[in-house]
């Protein structure tokens, strides 16, 4: 949607933003009022940010990465903790944002698809990121892999845990809970401390 060095002002970057701003004021991202209000025509709209599903996840995908960076960067953790840390904050503020909210709640079964189904793209991105997390750890020599477990994998499990602690309340009616994930992520991850 948007390239690294874009400049401020560009469409796209005016759309995310609006984007943003609509999705946390708890309103539906409307595609024919979203280009109204930046005074341009759908199809301009819809060739800046593909369809409202590719610009949905996008624009989750935004909100995300800002926020792994941020909870990476405060963390001092170190190895498994530091994993533990930022998951765990990670789906607190997923739980707790008022425009993943009422996403989830007004449009519960199509934001589920575009969040865990592979080919949307946003799923992939997450793993990938919770892949490098966890590979940056190893290098470091603050984590070590038992054998035969691979980063992809370990990444791919920590992100099914915590999305299913995330979206307990559409898949089995309970309150989302992340705490809930991290007794689990603790027992999973304890076998990677350095001996």
């Amino acid at each position: 949607m948007t390239e690294p060095g874009e400049p401020e002002d560009s469409g796209p970057l005016r759309a995310l933003r609006l984007g943003v701003r609509t999705f946390m004021a708890r309103e539906r991202i409307d595609m024919s009022a979203m280009a109204r209000q930046l005074d341009i025509n759908r199809a301009t709209l819809y060739r800046w940010v593909g369809s409202r599903e590719q610009f949905l996840v996008e624009m989750i995908w935004h909100m995300t990465i800002r926020s792994l960076e941020r909870l990476e960067r405060d963390s001092t953790a170190k190895g498994p903790d530091r994993i533990i840390e930022v998951t765990i904050g990670f789906a607190d503020e997923v739980i707790e944002n008022p425009g993943m909210k009422h996403w989830l709640a007004t449009e519960g079964e199509s934001a589920m698809s575009l969040l865990t189904r592979s080919g949307a793209g946003y799923q992939p991105r997450l793993i990938a990121w919770i892949e490098d997390s966890i590979d940056r750890q190893v290098e470091a020599g603050a984590m070590v892999l038992p054998a035969g477990v691979q980063s992809y994998d370990l990444a791919y499990v920590i992100e099914r845990m915590a999305a299913g602690y995330i979206y307990l309340d559409l898949i089995t009616g309970e309150q989302p809970d992340a705490r809930r994930a991290e007794p689990l992520l603790n027992m999973l991850l304890r076998a990677a401390e350095p001996a």
